[in-house]
């Protein structure tokens, strides 16, 4: 297995942005919610909106209760590569927890 991880760049948030994951392009909207301190992701492909609204939970794998073809093949997981953070919070995304991309080769 090969591993990388999506940046983000929480100073921008609400923002958007495009990303190829396999051999598809999509389209993040990445979101926070300040009064209870997480992120949300919607996900687009071709302008459809295929998930609105996921909440980004550590350990649990985006897009993982709806899933078809249309989704990306390789899976995206919210974790910390240390191993010590157990939430995805403001202060830790992008510092020690990722977007972390997993190719399963």
């Amino acid at each position: 297995m090969d591993f990388e991880h999506i940046a983000i760049e929480k100073e921008i948030v609400p923002y958007r942005f495009e990303i190829e994951l396999g051999i598809e392009k999509y389209e993040l909207r990445i979101r926070y919610n300040e009064l209870h301190d997480y992120f949300t992701l919607d996900l687009l492909k071709d302008d459809e909106e295929l998930v609105y609204g996921e909440k980004i939970t550590y350990g649990v794998p985006l897009f993982s209760e709806i899933y078809d073809s249309r989704f990306p093949s390789p899976t995206i997981v919210p974790l910390d590569p240390s191993g010590k953070e157990t939430r995805v919070t403001w202060d830790n995304l992008s510092k020690t927890v990722f977007l972390m991309v997993v190719n399963e080769e």
